[in-house]
């Protein structure tokens, strides 16, 4: 039965994807290598939108209704968003989910989601 529920509802719904996303921005936010693309930034605004996000990626329900990923980030890569960049990004999701007590097996299907965002976000 398992096999029928999404990744979404194998991490825990809404409720996860909220205290998932509340946590990773902390993270971000205090971490050197990526923070300063975060300067000046709406939080709350960034949240909603990374909620709304990793709910439809992960296969949740679709409100997802941000720019998409070039055209978000084209600012960004102008401003030097690289692959380090993304790779702290990567690193910062596994170790918060790693602190909600989500699965090794999981937290591989969210890098593999996320790494699959790594060309359009490089806007290349």
């Amino acid at each position: 039965m398992s096999e029928q529920l999404s990744l979404f509802e194998k991490i825990g719904g809404e409720a996860a994807v909220d205290a998932a996303v509340d946590i990773f921005y902390r993270k971000v936010l205090s971490d050197d290598r990526i923070s300063a693309f975060f300067e000046g930034v709406d939080m709350d605004k960034q949240a909603a939108k990374q909620k709304s996000f990793l709910t439809m990626a992960f296969g949740g329900p679709h409100n997802y209704t941000g720019l998409d990923m070039r055209l978000g980030h084209a600012h960004l890569v102008e401003r030097g968003l690289n692959d380090s960049h993304v790779d702290a990004v990567i690193e910062d999701l596994g170790a918060t989910l790693r602190e909600l007590n989500v699965g090794e097996d999981l937290i591989a299907q969210v890098a593999a989601i996320a790494e699959s965002t790594r060309n359009d976000v490089l806007c290349r």
